[in-house]
This record gives structure tokens, C-alpha cells and sequence, in this order.
């Protein structure tokens, strides 16, 4: 039997029996979370599903040739037919500006466009160090120059690692989360440190329309113009009836939204009251596969009514996929949650902010923001980059137990849920807004998000501003509340070239200086790639001032001044954010909290140094760590608190949840700061714990750095170094100890000096790390995996387990 029948049979033997009650408003009502009491009509799958796209290289597929590498001096990979497979070989040789080896397969491919596939499947194995793979799009024309990389093509995935124990692996790698662009080549692209081979045993892409027909009725996030909306789908035709009390000032507001231009759908809204007659609130045909269509339907005429809710989309081609997007009815607001508006600013280093007490006036509306709540003086990032501190801090997870970092694709395990998720499920509205697909798609983030723009225009310091014309636009569509808004701006991360806009730009450097600056990083580039925070830990920065012959020192005061005028900038957007908050009258009602993912890369700080400190320096330096954190709510919060307790960002989970009464999740790393910032008794200061870790991509084993920051003492230890690390990166010995209140940037290990401070904090971390390994079991995909009584209780000791 179809699972439409299912459904229509059930609800006719259901008739007169009563049933569940209506759906009621207390809070936004998200239709596609209550798939479970609605009736379902027709929504059939398809017949003429699209095909997917195969190769099988088992037998030869010429189509496939090996790239022709942009940089001239660069051969393209050596290929081998295997009875089962074909080998790609990347031979030793020239290498790419960062010393890498890269080189692939492409296929050329016929007016194909990006927006009608889902992702591709890649079947591939290796026992050699691959390091990871993207797949890429559309060659550029003509030839690059010998300090150029080798790959030529013009847009691609996110990295994918890749494991490299000789098993068969299948990576599945989303194409949603690019650029809608029509397509000339498909290519896949390797990298390696060292020579190295894998055998590709096929490839498939899957359509759009392919993926929706695993299921007639559903729910999934889907990409139109750069928006990602989530989105409740049916076929065509297809019909989906709730039952609902209507709230007063009820509407309706929805997204529309197809998968095909070429096949209209005609989508009807109807609001039928017991004991009368229908009544048509919306009935549109629409075609546009490139945008979303967001209607509001007012539903206050009917207010204290039940009605049945009728969500219908027809097609003249059967089959057709109709997308109600965060179909979502409100009303007036009758709930004591407050609004929350999580603000994250990329790269935000608390120590180039005067609201820090930094001597250029670099954040005059977080000063007075702290003024009107509470300033954490000493809050931390669990970690130096954006892949790894976001999704721990969206959980009140540590790295480690996440799984490592394996490449910037990693999904969170399901078992993980995020901050999105626990607010949506309480009713919230959901939105994020940012441009980096490591706060949204490429880390799962996406989850139980309403609308999620991750897009950018051309310049990463209009980030802040664009962001804010996305929100707003948001709550024009979406007034209801409460909402849950999560941006995560970019004005500062731009690792090159930092162009500072309007009212800042001019503030701290001279139009001279930043021409100079610019001609000087043109320069450094050129030598061996660039000067990014990947290359700092190379080692790479002497050498390539004393070529060029560029003053560090001058470079880097360059580098810091318009660091702080594009710092400027995003302050002055956050109070432009504000103002209007309060001038639109949901001040009072919002609790707000600014931070940053990580510090500031450490460059401009440790660049302006006499002399370079050792590439082996700890996660907790001041520069790469210490962030802002203020949290404000007029309604609840007393203005003027400032806190000098190191707190960490993965305690803003909990904290948020604590403060809009929502359940605490059943495993967190983090505490709630609640108690502090309400006045309240009960809240206990706690060391603050920093994980950092790499996935050996050979062995699986997790690499890296777990560290504490008690008091005045910081301590960093390292777990399974890399065995083959160069000598400039390796470590004295397994743990550094710094005095943080006389030396912030831990330029100056302690561990000869005090050997019972070592023997403290080794003893310490160790139980921290086996804890975490622990609790990381909870979060594979296996469900056989059980804990020991003993491992439990140590992590209900530790707090991490309700």
C-alpha cells in the first residue's frame, strides 16, 4: 500500500473517534515539525525521476582525463587502469607554492547547471597519506605563473579528508552549498604532502529531483539564490491538513518554492472553521526554481477558532516537487521568552578592543553595550579557528569529543544537538546570518534553522552590514516571536586583504600606508603562497621578509591598523543593530550576547614582536583565544557587571537555555553563567578547558592539544605529536606551563621553573582528555558502543552528564 493510502485510510477510520486536539499557538507553530498529526493526500513519487550520473571504473572512462595543472611548471597526475579501478597518481616533482602536491581528474560537461544536483558519492580507496579532495567547477581561462597553484578551476566544495587505511570509503559531498552557476567542467582534485596514489572506483551525482523522491512527504533544508530555507515538501498533487486553533493577530507566514522551472506549481492555502465552509486564503502558481516566493496570509479574522489548515500544490506534471518553506503561524505575543540575538563576530580579538582597555577607540558600542549589562573580562575560544569552535561552542561540546578535525566538511554526529535545534524545538524562530559555511552547512549547522543566509558579496568587510539588511529582512517576513538570530560576521577575517569601508576606513591608517601595505602583501604572496595563520606555524615569516626585503615591523603595524578599522566597522554595524532593535520595540525583550569564535590569528601581535617566538606555541595565547563576551537584557540583567572569572564559550549553550527557561541538554561540557549574571547563589568558578585536535587521517588517531587556563596558571598538553613534525615544530617537552598574568601570550614556558606545577596540571589534563575520549563515545555513529559504569560516573563528576 502507498504511504499516501496509509495515511487517508487512517484518517477515515479515525473519523468520529475523537482524535488528538487541535494544534495550538503559544509559541511560533512550525507545521513541518508536526508531520505527525497532520493528514496527507496524494503526494505521490514520480515515475520519470530523474537518472543519476554513474561512472564505474572498473573499465576505462575516457571521458575522465587528468587536469592540466594552471601553474606551467606543474605536470598533471599519472593515471593506471586497475581491473577494479582507476589509480591517480600525484608524482613527486615541482610542488605548489605551499609546497603541496595537487592534481586530479575532469570531465567536460554540456550546458549542465549546479542548482539541478544534490551531491556527488565518490568511491575511492588509499593506503598512501592523500590528504584530502574537493570536488571543482568551471577551469579558468589561460595559464597562471610558476607561483601560482596548480589548480585551475574557478569554484569547489569544501575540503573532504580522506581515509587512508586502503578500505573502500564512499564521501558523500553536497553541492547545495555553492554558488548557483551553470557548469563547464566536473573535477575532482587531490592533495598530498608527499607522493601518493588512490583508486577511484566510481562516481555518481545525484539529482535534486532524485534525492527528493526517497520519500513522498518530508522535511530537508534546501538552497534557492543562496538561501537556505527549511522547507516541508510534497509532490504534486499532494495535500497536507492540520488542525489548528487560530491565536489572536493569527498568520501564516511561508516560503514557496519549486525544484524546476519548466514544470509551474499551483499552490493553495485554506482555512475551513468547524461547522462551516472553506475559505481560500492563497492560491498562486509559481515557477521560479531560482528564488523563494515568501507569502503572508492573515488568519486574524478567524482568531479563537479551530480550523483545519489545508496546505495543497497541483502540477500538470505529476510528480512535481512543491516547497512550503518554514511554514510557521504566530500571533501576539503572549510568552515571557525573550528574543535572542547571538553575535558573533570572526576573528573578534578581545585584545584590540577599547572596550577591553585597547588604546585605539576601536568598539565604542560595545562599551556602552557593557554599560547597559555584563563584560566577561576573561572569556575564551576552545580553539584558534572558526571549523573547530563554532560547532563546540552551538553545543557545549569540546573538539575532541565531536570527533577532531578532519577536513572543513566534517559533519557534527547526530547525537550532537545544536544550539538551533534545542531553541527551534521550544518554538523559536530560527535564523542564521553569515558567510561562512563552517558557522552553517559544512558543519551541520543548518539543522532546525528557518532560514540560513551563507552567501557574501564581494568584499568581506561589507559582511556586518549585509547581515543586518538580511535580518531585518527575516522579520519583515517572520514577525512572530520569539526568534533565535545567530550571526557571525567576516569584516575581520579576510586573511590578505583587509579593506576597510565607510565610516572606519581612514581612522587608524593613511590611504598612503594601506597602498604600501597592499604592494607589500602583493610581494609576500608571491613567496611560497602567502602569509596566512596556517603558514605562521611553517614557520615561513623570517625568510620571506628578509627576501623581499619588507620591513616585519612595518607590515604588521600596517596589518594591525586596518585590523582595527575594519573592527570599527563591525562595531559600528552592531549599533546600528541595536538602535533599530529598540526603535522597532523589541529592545526590552532581547536578550543579546557578543562574543567571537576565536582571537585575532595572532599576527598583528605576535608580528610586531623584536623577535618571532617558537612555532610551538600553546592554544591560550591572549591574541588567538581571549574573546569578547557581553551579554545584555534590559528586562532581567542589571546593567554595569563586570566579571573577571575566565569563562569559555562553551558556556553559552547552557547559559542561554538557563536563561529563557528551556531544559539543560543531557550532555554538555559547558555551565550555565546564569546564576553570575542574575545574582544568584550557586555558581562555583571553574577551570577553563581548551581542545584542539587533528584526526590522523592514516591511523584515525586524534592528534593535538588539550589545555587549561586555572586562575593564573595556564598549562597546554600535548596528546600523540605528530611523528613526522619538523624540527622547528616540535615541542620541548609534553607540557607548558605559563604565568597568564605576567605573560598573556605565553611567550615563556615555566616547566623547569615549577616542577610541581607540571606534575599538577599533567595529572589534571590527562583525566580531562580520558574523559573526553569517553564522552566522545556518545557521539559516533555506532549504537554499540556503551560506556563502563566507572566512565559514567567520572562524567557525571565532572559535570559533562545530567
Amino acid at each position: 500500500m502507498r504511504f499516501s493510502a496509509i495515511w487517508l485510510l487512517l484518517g477515515v477510520l479515525c473519523l468520529g473517534c475523537g482524535g488528538p486536539g487541535p494544534l495550538t499557538v503559544d509559541m511560533p507553530l512550525h507545521l513541518e515539525e508536526h508531520l505527525d498529526v497532520a493528514t496527507i493526500v496524494g503526494s505521490e513519487v514520480p515515475a520519470d525521476v530523474p537518472a543519476v550520473m554513474e561512472w564505474h571504473f572498473d573499465e576505462p572512462q575516457e571521458d575522465w582525463k587528468p587536469v592540466v595543472p594552471w601553474n606551467p611548471t606543474l605536470d598533471p597526475v599519472e593515471v593506471t587502469q586497475l581491473d577494479d579501478a582507476l589509480r591517480v597518481t600525484l608524482t613527486d616533482g615541482p610542488r605548489n607554492p605551499n609546497s603541496s602536491l595537487g592534481g586530479g581528474l575532469v570531465l567536460e560537461v554540456p550546458d549542465w547547471r549546479l542548482k539541478d544536483w544534490a551531491y556527488v558519492l565518490v568511491r575511492a580507496r588509499t593506503a598512501d597519506d592523500v590528504r584530502n579532495f574537493w570536488i571543482e567547477f568551471n577551469r579558468r581561462e589561460g595559464t597562471g605563473s610558476d607561483t601560482d597553484f596548480a589548480d585551475p578551476f574557478v569554484f569547489y566544495t569544501r575540503a573532504v579528508p580522506v581515509v587512508s587505511d586502503g578500505t573502500v570509503q564512499t564521501y558523500r559531498v553536497r553541492l547545495d552549498n555553492l554558488r548557483p552557476s551553470p557548469i563547464r567542467q566536473i573535477a575532482l582534485w587531490f592533495q598530498a604532502d608527499e607522493p601518493a596514489s588512490i583508486d577511484i572506483l566510481s562516481i555518481t551525482l545525484i539529482p535534486k529531483e532524485a534525492d527528493y523522491a526517497a520519500a513522498p512527504v518530508g522535511v530537508r533544508t534546501h538552497a534557492s539564490n543562496e538561501a537556505f530555507r527549511r522547507a516541508l515538501y510534497t509532490h504534486a498533487p499532494g495535500r497536507l491538513e492540520y488542525r489548528v486553533q487560530v491565536p489572536e493577530a493569527g498568520r501564516l507566514d511561508v516560503g514557496l518554492g519549486v525544484l524546476r522551472d519548466d514544470a509551474p506549481v499551483t499552490f493553495r492555502v485554506t482555512a475551513r472553521p468547524e461547522g462551516s465552509d472553506a475559505q481560500t486564503l492563497l492560491a498562486e502558481t509559481y515557477a521560479d526554481r531560482d528564488h523563494w516566493a515568501q507569502r503572508s496570509l492573515d488568519l486574524s479574522h478567524l482568531a479563537g477558532q479551530t480550523v483545519t489548515l489545508v496546505l495543497e500544490a497541483d502540477a500538470e506534471r505529476a510528480g512535481s516537487v512543491a516547497l512550503w518553506a518554514a511554514p510557521t503561524i504566530s500571533g501576539a505575543r503572549t510568552t515571557d521568552k525573550p528574543n535572542v540575538v547571538f553575535y558573533i563576530i570572526d576573528s573578534g580579538g578581545a585584545d584590540y578592543m577599547s572596550v577591553y582597555g585597547y588604546s585605539r577607540r576601536t568598539t565604542p558600542n560595545l562599551e556602552r553595550l557593557a554599560a547597559e549589562g555584563a563584560l566577561f573580562e576573561r572569556a575564551y575560544s576552545n580553539s584558534r579557528y572558526t571549523r573547530v569552535s563554532t560547532p563546540s561552542f552551538m553545543t557545549s561540546l569540546q573538539n575532541s569529543v565531536l570527533g577532531g578535525f578532519s577536513g572543513s566538511a566534517d559533519p557534527l554526529p547526530d547525537q550532537a544537538v545544536t544550539m538551533a535545534q534545542h531553541l527551534h524545538r521550544a518554538g523559536y524562530q530560527t535564523g542564521v546570518f553569515a558567510w561562512n559555511g563552517q558557522a552553517g552547512t559544512s558543519s551541520s549547522l543548518d539543522r532546525e534553522v528557518d532560514v540560513l543566509r551563507q552567501a557574501g558579496a564581494e568584499t568581506f568587510t561589507a559582511s556586518s552590514r549585509e547581515l543586518n539588511e538580511d535580518f531585518w529582512r527575516w522579520r519583515e517576513a517572520y514577525p512572530g516571536a520569539p526568534y533565535w538570530a545567530h550571526f557571525q560576521t567576516e569584516d575581520l577575517v579576510h586573511h590578505h586583504q583587509l579593506d576597510p569601508l565607510a565610516p572606519s576606513a581612514g581612522l587608524f591608517t593613511s590611504p598612503e600606508q594601506r597602498e604600501t601595505y597592499y604592494e607589500w602583501n602583493r610581494q609576500l604572496r608571491a613567496e611560497v603562497g602567502g602569509i596566512g595563520p596556517g603558514n605562521w606555524r611553517r614557520g615561513a615569516y623570517s625568510a620571506r621578509f628578509e627576501k623581499t626585503g619588507i620591513s616585519r615591523l612595518a607590515y604588521f603595524d600596517a596589518r594591525r591598523g586596518l585590523y582595527d578599522e575594519n573592527l570599527a566597522n563591525n562595531d559600528y554595524q552592531l549599533g546600528r543593530l541595536v538602535e533599530r532593535l529598540k526603535a522597532e520595540g523589541e529592545w526590552e525583550h532581547t536578550l543579546l550576547i557578543v562574543a567571537a569564535d576565536h582571537g585575532s590569528h595572532s599576527q598583528q601581535g605576535l608580528g610586531l614582536l623584536d623577535s618571532l617566538p617558537p612555532d610551538w606555541g600553546p592554544l591560550l595565547r591572549s591574541y588567538s583565544t581571549r574573546v569578547p563576551l557581553i551579554v545584555v537584557w534590559p528586562e532581567r540583567i542589571a546593567p554595569g557587571q563586570r566579571f573577571s572569572y575566565p569563562v569559555s564559550m562553551i558556556d553559552l549553550l547552557p547559559t542561554i537555555l538557563d536563561l529563557v527557561g528551556l531544559p539543560m541538554p543531557e550532555v554538555m561540557q559547558g555551565q550555565s553563567l546564569a546564576p553570575l549574571l542574575l545574582g544568584e547563589e550557586g555558581w562555583q568558578p571553574r577551570p577553563v578547558i581548551l581542545d584542539e585536535f587533528d584526526v590522523d587521517p592514516g591511523t584515525g588517531e586524534l592528534r593535538g592539544q588539550i589545555e587549561v587556563i586555572d586562575g593564573r596558571w595556564g598549562a597546554s598538553l600535548e596528546i600523540n605529536p605528530w611523528p613526522e613534525r619538523p624540527p622547528e615544530r616540535q615541542r620541548p617537552v609534553p607540557l607548558l606551563l605559563y604565568d597568564l598574568w605576567n605573560d598573556p601570550q605565553c611567550l615563556n614556558s615555566l616547566h623547569e621553573e615549577r616542577p610541581d606545577l607540571v606534575e599538577k596540571y599533567t595529572e589534571f589534563l590527562e583525566a580531562q582528555w580520558e574523559a573526553h575520549q569517553a564522552l566522545a563515545q556518545r557521539f559516533t555513529r555506532s549504537s554499540d558502543v556503551a560506556l563502563t559504569p566507572e566512565q559514567l560516573q567520572t562524567l557525571r563528576t565532572l559535570g559533562y552528564i545530567q
